[in-house]
């Protein structure tokens, strides 16, 4: 099965390879100190903190992979390649509800960065991916669960 590609932004891969670190640094020597600690109370058939202590050193090393994976299939985007001609991911984009008549600033990043609640939206995401490719002043209809939305497109940045 081949493994889908993953788009970052410099910033975001920067993230992952801090948290990876941070993980593999900091994390792995908490959790084991905590099984030390869990495994001196003796025991193991009812030691609630050894038990507790092993699912989360299992939920770190499961994280630590998930991260080494997404960064050995990484594309960092070439940010200086980006335009301002049409939307792509990487994009900045100033995008106007037509009907509400609200504004919104928006990132366009891949599905591993999207934050909704810091403004990046991914590429995959229904907004994002209807966006892709149009230009300053287009209309866009949005396929939303609660039914077809149109914005206007009025600025992209980098």
């Amino acid at each position: 099965m081949a493994t889908k590609p993953i788009i970052l932004t410099a910033e975001g891969h920067l993230k992952l390879e801090q948290e990876l670190e941070q993980l593999k640094t900091v994390r792995r020597k908490e959790v084991s100190e905590k099984i030390k600690v869990a495994l001196s109370f003796g025991d193991l058939s009812e030691n609630s903190e050894y038990d507790e202590a092993k699912n989360e050193q299992a939920m770190v090393e499961a994280r630590i992979a998930e991260i080494e994976q997404m960064l050995k299939n990484a594309t960092v985007l070439d940010e200086s390649g980006i335009t301002t001609d049409a939307i792509s991911v990487g994009s900045v984009i100033t995008i106007k509800h037509t009907k509400l008549g609200r504004v919104d600033t928006y990132k366009i990043v891949g599905s591993t960065e999207a934050a909704p609640l810091q403004k990046k939206i991914s590429d995959e995401s229904p907004v994002g991916k209807a966006m892709i490719g149009h230009r300053v002043g287009d209309l866009v209809e949005v396929e939303a669960p609660s039914g077809v939305i149109v914005y206007e497109v009025l600025e992209i940045g980098k």
